[in-house]
């Protein structure tokens, strides 16, 4: 069998099979649904206890707008008491209003012996924005005033058609555009940070406990390092694949267990009829010729040129950083070490992906352009911009350039290995790594 696979094969069954990638790889999809329906879940959790708040109003015209509900209940106090400031009181929050908001927008306090509570704090200001309103549109003295500015507030959604090349139209959105760019770049970045790191690491484990030497003997320096970006890739895709069909799982469990605790698609008619006093099924046709158009739009993305580039510059991006990380680690004894040669490198990484979000708005951009073209940076900038339409020579060009880097730095990280894996108990130089660079 070739040594190559041999390494490969050590270096990829070695890792799926310890207990912390295992545990890592089944724990994490569960930790990411954690992360997105924990908050979502605390939020609609609100105490059964009904709370107490005392609105203190001087100008005698608030106060019968407070409706009390299984939230609040407010009631009327003339001044302020001292028993509303002792610890053992049940009064949640005092409400002082000593003038007329429409006169002196300041007008409102909230007291509190903790901290108030956002809801709260939010009740009361749309209560008296309401109020608020209403009485700057009487002081105009035209009937109907409030109707009338009501039906001028129209909103309107623009809708985007794109041009083909042979006149025709089709829907676009640049959200999902964006949305699919981003995350395409987003799995580049993350990939290659964390299994490039990875290399690294068992380079250096490898080469602190003196396993080098014996490997050495037997298969040359090259195969050895090609055989671990390998291995290691093959392990991130395995954990990419099993991620993704958990996360699936896990998403649609948890969507449709919300759904039915939250009464989402339990008679929407007749909730949102109560709201807007629209016609439900209208609101019904609308929502879905928007869905339609979204699905549309969805559709008509350049989804085999994204998923074909996507694997191309993944491909290269993740060469290029593995081959550089396996050097570093080859090149050093400890972790504190490698941090001077990688972090100007990680550095421009994070610079592509800071480009990459300055380019959304103008995906043609100087800044755009460029940073899609210089390969430290193309992986995670031009997957931004495939979505909308890059030309074809562009791509091309940056691919080119990708690649002729990632080949430059496979063979100077092998040059760099052979020597490096061998040496022990100093600190290389920047010099000395150029220097083992022109060894034959």
């Amino acid at each position: 069998m070739n040594k190559t696979l041999i390494i490969i094969l050590r270096e990829y069954t070695t890792r799926v099979s310890k207990k912390s990638f295992i545990l890592l790889t089944l724990l994490m999809p569960f930790l990411f649904a954690a992360i997105a329906t924990v908050p979502f879940l605390l939020g609609k959790i609100k105490s059964d206890e009904q709370q107490k708040v005392v609105i203190i109003d001087k100008t005698g015209q608030y106060f019968p707008l407070f409706h009390s509900d299984e939230h609040y209940l407010f009631s009327a106090e003339k001044a302020l008491r001292p028993e509303f400031k002792s610890d053992t009181t049940d009064v949640e929050a005092v409400v002082l209003i000593s003038d007329l908001v429409s006169r002196n927008p300041k007008a409102v306090t909230i007291y509190g012996k903790r901290e108030i509570q956002t809801d709260l704090q939010r009740t009361i200001e749309d209560v008296l924005t309401t109020q608020l309103r209403k009485e700057k549109l009487k002081a105009y003295n035209i009937p109907q005033l409030d109707n009338i500015i009501d039906d001028v507030q129209q909103e309107f959604s623009v809708t985007t058609v794109k041009w083909g090349k042979d006149g025709e139209e089709t829907f676009s959105s640049s959200d999902l555009a964006i949305g699919a760019g981003f995350v395409f770049t987003m799995l580049i970045y993350i990939f290659v940070l964390t299994y490039g790191g990875m290399v690294m690491q068992s380079v250096m484990e490898e080469k602190t406990n003196r396993i080098m030497e014996i490997m050495v003997s037997s298969v040359k320096p090259f195969q050895l390092m090609m055989g671990k970006i390998i291995g290691v890739a093959l392990v991130g895709f395995t954990q990419l694949l099993i991620w993704g069909i958990m996360i699936g799982i896990i998403t649609t469990v948890v969507g449709s267990l919300l759904g039915a605790d939250t009464g989402m698609g339990a008679a929407p008619g007749a909730e949102l009829t109560a709201i807007t006093g629209a016609d439900p099924q209208a609101l019904a046709q609308a929502a879905s010729g928007d869905n339609n158009e979204m699905f549309t739009a969805l559709m008509n993305l350049p989804l085999l040129e994204l998923g074909v580039m996507f694997v191309l510059y993944f491909i290269g991006g993740y060469l290029l950083f593995a081959s550089f990380f396996a050097a570093v680690g080859a090149s050093v004894n400890a972790q504190e070490d490698s941090s001077q040669f990688t972090l100007p490198v990680i550095l421009l990484m994070m610079f592509g992906l800071y480009a990459a979000m300055g380019s959304v708005e103008n995906t043609n951009g100087p800044l755009a352009f460029w940073a899609s073209l210089f390969p430290l940076t193309s992986p995670i900038v031009m997957m931004v911009r495939i979505p909308f339409s890059v030309p074809l020579w562009q791509e091309v060009l940056s691919l080119v350039l990708l690649y002729a880097t990632s080949l430059g730095m496979v063979w100077a990280a092998a040059k760099i290995y052979r020597v490096g894996i061998l040496m022990y108990g100093k600190k290389p130089t920047l010099k000395e790594m150029l220097k083992w660079m022109r060894y034959k």
